[in-house]
């Protein structure tokens, strides 16, 4: 068995990895705040035939002689460049303008996930949630004093505000606090709440988990630490601020994916060429006694 047959296999494994990040990252080019991958390669452990050596006396120095296995993946990463952002005009569209990430917890297994994604509703209790229903986090009441769910609502009140007014409007700031107004009354809006965000010194450590959340958040490094994990409010702490009415688009460069899809191919028919190269040299050598 001759070296380049291994050679090309391996080829054919990476490329075929590379295909596969391509292809998720063109099926996601509309996906809401999507983070586009990437697939490096790095060469496989190398077979020494000679050890290099220094020079000697009157001799000179000897380079070394190695013998490439091929191909491997060192890592899939996720490039966490900001995407386009659009205005929808939904009050409940969030967009983030910078660094951070939106936090969300699963109000049933009270497990938490981050997100870019900012396409969250207010539901029949008046918690803000994503499409599973997960409740977006921050400061839970007026006082910023309490971490909790999110909920719009025209609870917690002045007051000396009307005690059966209904919430009229509400209105999200960039610096994520939550000002509602009352019905039938002449006072400023009040601050109901506010959105906190996170952020990590490591992003390519945490796991795509589906529904553009993520998770492993402890293993990327949390704001706070990973024994003790907390959240910052918009605009503090390298994080950026809220847009509201709009959403971050995918980070998915059609035209760079398309350019990577076609040398990808190639390198993968290359890698085909190899083997088959390989199969004609071992048929040879079968050839050589007849």
């Amino acid at each position: 068995m001759i070296r380049s047959l291994n050679s090309g296999v391996s080829g054919i494994h990476q490329f075929q990895s590379r295909l596969d990040v391509i292809g998720n990252n063109i099926a996601n080019s509309n996906t809401i705040a999507f983070k586009s991958g990437r697939a490096d390669f790095g060469d496989a452990f190398s077979q020494t035939l000679l050890a290099s050596s220094g020079s000697t006396g009157g001799l000179g120095s000897l380079p070394g002689q190695q013998i490439g296995a091929g191909v491997t993946t060192t890592a899939i990463r996720n490039l966490f460049s900001a995407g386009a952002v659009s205005q929808t005009g939904v009050d409940t569209d969030l967009a983030l303008a910078g660094e951070g990430f939106f936090m969300v917890r699963d109000p049933i297994t009270s497990n938490e996930f981050a997100t870019r994604a900012g396409n969250f509703r207010r539901d029949d209790a008046g918690f803000l949630v994503t499409s599973e229903g997960f409740r977006l986090q921050g400061f839970s009441d007026m006082a910023g004093t309490t971490r909790g769910d999110i909920k719009i609502d025209a609870e917690q009140r002045p007051e000396d505000a009307d005690a059966d007014a209904a919430m009229r409007a509400f209105n999200i700031t960039p610096e994520g606090l939550i000002q509602v107004s009352l019905e039938g009354s002449s006072a400023a809006p009040y601050t109901r709440a506010q959105i906190l965000l996170q952020n990590f010194r490591d992003p390519q450590a945490l796991l795509k988990a589906g529904n553009n959340l993520y998770t492993s958040i402890a293993a990327a490094g949390p704001l706070g630490g990973a024994d003790s994990p907390t959240t910052a409010a918009p605009g503090t702490n390298g994080l950026g601020k809220i847009t509201a009415g709009s959403l971050e688009l995918s980070n998915v460069d059609l035209t760079n994916e398309f350019a990577n899809l076609i040398t990808t191919q190639r390198g993968f028919q290359a890698s085909a060429r190899i083997i088959t190269t390989s199969d004609e040299v071992l048929q040879e050598v079968v050839n050589l006694k007849r």
